[in-house]
Formats: C-alpha cells, sequence, structure tokens
C-alpha cells in the first residue's frame, strides 16, 4: 500500500457511537416523527433524538418484550414486537404482536397505541421462537411482511396486511434462514436482503454477536450469500463485525436519507468507553457490489479534501511559494551527499497570506500548509443522524471553512462555532462523502460543496450522479 492511504483505510480501528445516553438493547428501525428521531428497544421504553446524534430515553412502547421493529405506513405508526420467547420467562414459547399508533410523541394528545394483535407464535417445542421480529413494505407490490426467530431453530417468514396489522388469512410461514436471529428484509435495486445477527449476545465485551446478510430475486428466498451459500444452511456474509472499543453489533435497521446517503443502525452489545454498556450505533450504509456493508466512522485529524471529478484538493487562494535548493539540475553529481529537504511548513508561508477572509479554490496537491485540513468535531453543536458537525480549519491555525450568504465558499481567519462555520460529514453509499454547510446564511436550502469546474468550489444542490458533488478525505 503506498503512502497515501483512503480515509476508509486509516480509521477502521477507531469507531465511536452516539453521545448522551444511548443505553438501549435491541433497537428498532429508526423512525422520524414531527422532526425527531424514535428507537424503540427490548423492554418498555426506547431513545429519542432531537437531531440524529444525541440520544436520551423518552420513547415510550407498552407491551415490553422483546426486540421490536417499527415503520410508518400512511399516517400511522405500526410496531411490532416479540412478548416472550428468547429463552426468557415462557422460554421459547414466542408470541409475535403488531400495534398502532398515530404518533410516536409521547407528549402529543394523538399518542395511544391500539390493542396488541397476536400475528405468529411458537409452542417452545417446534423449531421456531418467535421473537426478534423485521418488518419490511415490499415497494414492487406494497405487501407487507415479517421476519422473526431466533438460534432456536429457523427463522420465518410471514405476511401481514399493511392495512390491520394482522396476519393475512391463510398465510402459512415459510423458513428461510438458520443459524442467526434478530433478522431484518430490505429491498434494493432487483433484491431482497436477509440481514441476520450471527454470533453470541448478552455477555456484555464477550459478546461474539456480528451482523450477516444473504439475498434473493424473491422476497420468500432463497437467500444466498456472496459464496452462493444459502442462509437456510447457515451461509451470510459480513456487514459489520466488532472494531476498535465497540464490540457485538447486531440488530440492524437502515435509513434512506435520500438518493445516495443511507445510514445504518445497530446496538453493540458493549462499548468500552461506556462502561461496557449496549448502546445504539449509528453508521453510513454503502453498497459494493449489490452487498451492504457498514461505511466508517469519521475521525478527527487533518487530510487533503479531494475533489472526485478530477481528483484535485482543496486550497486557499494564496499565492504559491517555492521550495528553496529542490532544484540539482539534470546531472548531479553521484558523490554529492544525499540530505532529506525538509517539507514547507507553516510558518514558511503564512506571513504571505492575507489577514482577512481568504477565497478556497481547487488545485494540484502538493502537500503544502495551504492544502492541508484539520477536521474535528465542534464541541457543543450538536449533530445530524449518525454525527457530529465539524469545524475545518487550516492545519495550525483558527482559519476556518465557511459558507456565504451568496452561496460560496472562503475562510474566515478565526473560528467562532458560527452555522455557516459547522459543516456536515456524510459518506455516501459508493463510499466517497458530502461535505454540506449546516446553514448557508440568509437561505432556507440545503446546499453541498461541489466541484462547479476543475479549479472551482462552491455550494449547490447535491447530485449523487455528478463526481462534482462527491469528495474524499486523504490523509498523507
Amino acid at each position: 500500500m503506498g503512502v497515501t492511504t483512503l480515509l476508509s483505510v486509516c480509521l477502521a480501528a477507531t469507531l465511536t457511537a452516539q453521545i448522551g445516553k444511548p443505553f438501549i438493547h435491541d433497537p428498532s428501525t429508526i423512525m422520524e416523527c414531527d422532526g425527531k428521531y424514535y428507537t424503540f428497544g427490548t423492554g418498555r421504553g426506547g431513545l429519542i433524538s432531537e437531531d440524529g446524534w444525541s440520544w436520551n430515553s423518552g420513547a415510550v412502547r407498552p407491551g415490553g418484550g422483546a426486540a421490536p421493529d417499527a415503520m410508518k405506513i400512511g399516517d400511522r405508526y405500526l410496531v411490532v414486537y416479540g412478548a416472550t420467547g428468547g429463552g426468557l420467562g415462557g422460554g421459547h414459547n414466542g408470541r409475535i404482536l403488531t400495534m398502532w399508533n398515530k404518533t410516536l410523541d409521547p407528549q402529543s394528545p394523538d399518542f395511544e397505541y391500539t390493542e396488541g394483535i397476536l400475528v405468529a407464535q411458537s409452542d417452545g417445542i417446534e423449531d421456531n421462537d418467535a421473537i426478534d421480529p423485521g418488518l419490511l413494505m415490499d415497494p414492487n407490490d406494497g405487501r407487507l411482511w415479517c421476519c422473526y426467530g431466533t438460534y432456536f431453530g429457523f427463522i420465518r417468514l410471514i405476511e401481514l396486511d399493511p392495512a390491520t396489522g394482522k396476519r393475512v388469512e391463510g398465510n402459512e410461514a415459510i423458513d428461510i434462514a438458520i443459524d442467526c436471529e434478530a433478522t431484518d428484509l430490505e429491498y434494493r435495486d432487483g433484491w431482497y436482503y436477509l440481514l441476520g445477527t450471527h454470533g453470541t449476545c448478552c455477555d456484555g465485551a464477550n459478546s461474539t454477536y456480528n451482523i450477516v446478510v444473504g439475498r434473493s430475486r424473491n422476497v420468500t428466498g432463497p437467500y444466498l450469500d456472496n459464496m452462493g451459500r444459502d442462509m437456510l444452511k447457515g451461509g451470510g456474509k459480513m456487514v459489520l463485525a466488532a472494531g476498535g472499543r465497540l464490540i457485538g453489533p447486531g440488530h440492524f435497521g437502515r435509513v434512506i436519507i435520500e438518493e445516495g446517503v443511507e445510514k445504518m443502525s445497530c446496538h453493540y452489545e458493549a462499548d468500552l468507553d461506556q462502561g461496557g454498556r449496549s448502546v445504539l450505533g449509528i453508521r453510513s450504509l454503502l453498497w459494493k457490489d449489490g452487498w451492504p456493508v457498514a461505511g466508517d466512522i469519521f475521525r478527527d485529524g487533518t487530510y487533503e479534501i479531494e475533489s472526485v471529478r478530477r481528483g484535485y484538493a482543496l486550497e486557499l487562494v494564496v499565492d504559491f511559494v517555492r521550495m528553496p535548493r529542490t532544484m540539482r539540475g539534470f546531472a548531479p553529481s553521484n558523490d554529492e551527499p544525499v540530505e532529506p529537504v525538509p517539507s514547507q511548513t507553516l510558518a514558511d508561508v503564512i506571513n504571505t497570506w492575507p489577514a482577512g477572509n481568504i477565497g478556497v479554490r481547487i488545485g494540484d496537491y502538493m502537500t503544502r500548509p495551504h492544502q492541508k485540513w484539520t477536521i474535528t468535531a465542534a464541541p457543543d453543536a450538536g449533530g445530524y443522524l449518525g454525527g457530529p458537525y465539524y469545524k475545518i480549519v487550516i492545519e495550525g491555525t483558527d482559519r476556518a471553512l465557511a459558507a456565504t450568504a451568496d452561496a460560496e465558499v472562503i475562510t474566515v481567519p478565526e473560528f467562532t462555532g458560527a452555522p455557516e462555520q459547522l459543516w456536515r460529514i456524510d459518506q455516501l453509499t459508493d463510499g466517497t462523502y458530502r461535505i454540506m454547510p449546516k446553514v448557508v446564511p440568509g437561505s432556507n436550502e440545503k446546499l453541498a460543496l461541489v466541484s462547479a469546474g476543475d479549479s472551482t468550489p462552491t455550494l449547490a444542490e447535491f447530485d449523487m450522479n455528478s463526481d462534482n458533488s462527491k469528495w474524499n478525505f486523504r490523509a498523507h
């Protein structure tokens, strides 16, 4: 591997979960309701977030039990959960129930759950444990499906009525996988994906949970992994395993923000930085060769910000300062001593820069100080689904990248924490990145940093189908 590596390579060992008190086990798919985010877990409660980054308890779900999932259908929310099973009280005598609510906000006057509706059960003897349900609304025909089960036998699939939440009359359960639990169904580009949690749970830092996947052209299977192994025979391609100080990811959920911007949720059985507690995790969701892969969690550091358009780098509009004593002619003596040439430093050039605002452009990367950006999470600045806002400054200075009221980008001499100096960084489904200011002054538009030309950065609408909208972060 060369000296330069992509961010995804250099960050693999450093991970973080959410902030606040994101303590939860078996989280449901994250739902948005009236500008807030919700997820439910095992037990009666769950988490609420104002911004998708800081999470605290407060979500309400009656019925207790384990491992719920949730989905918005029309103007209502359908919640499904396992009332017993999983070796809990009642052993493997599991029951899956659904219930409806008009809102997820427990402070709303419309907040009221319907009575639970039994849609599946197991008797503790058969090769199935009715627990850990996951929902899928098929975008092709509007049919509603529910998968459920644990290591105690098969993962099964049933069809529900999207109007009532009841099981379709006469529907027979179909076996679709073994050797996993906490399954979830997703659809993308003609494929149905079955994501399962493999390994052991509920043992803190010793849990071996990881998330695997198979896919099929039919919702009823067979679900095969990348090597053609059937999930009914224990197959499954890795999506996310333990990393850094986060152990035992499980209970996959998917959130599509917009084209090219997706997130996945899970819990980690143990966050070693938070006392080994089970916590909510949110990662970018990538798709590589038709398979889902957990994206990177962005790490503070100093990077080249590289435009995918041509591979040029974001830089200050300043005069180029030549490095001294580097031209040795075309035929230097081989006997001349070889001595290292020091890199150009900030002290070598900063006095040549203007004192006020300095514009930015895109140019050939030459590892010079005006091309090196230090990116760090901005304290107390809040965040968005899965990440904090960042400040982006020239390395060794407080000179900050900022959005202007003209929808352009400049650098200002000092970072003040103003909204136009805060940046959202999303890894896209193809592995590249989108960079967005928190606000454009005087505007409600959601604009992204783009390459309007090979040398011209600006702010414009994000277009997943254009390399103009995409960036990479390279550590040198």
